[in-house]
């Protein structure tokens, strides 16, 4: 089996745009009025939201989260899928039941 040669960003690189892009959701859609830094107020700091799920429900989760391989794994899937580029904001594949245990396993 030959080794497919990703043209993916390194690691570090990927975090820093999925963390840029989850920040600036919040001007997108018109929260600047509601704090200085354009976030949604109920984004507390250290947190992003994440769209999950058919229904596409919104979580907050810990920017912490970012650090675990199994989520990782998740946003790398988000990529392949969606891409990060669209205004639903970080949405990730994967059912409601499904996120709900493994971000209970990472806390």
């Amino acid at each position: 089996m030959a080794i497919k040669k990703s043209n993916k960003l390194p690691q570090a690189a990927a975090l820093k745009q999925i963390l840029k892009r989850c920040s600036s959701l919040g001007r997108k859609h018109g929260y600047d009025d509601a704090e200085e830094n354009g976030l949604p107020e109920d984004v507390p700091k250290g947190h992003f939201a994440v769209y999950v799920g058919e229904n596409r429900s919104r979580y907050i989760v810990p920017i912490s989260f970012l650090t675990h391989p199994e989520f990782q794994s998740l946003l790398n899937r988000a990529e392949e899928e969606f891409g990060f580029d669209h205004e639903m904001g970080l949405t990730l594949p994967c059912e409601e039941v499904v996120f709900r245990s493994l971000t209970s396993m990472l806390r």
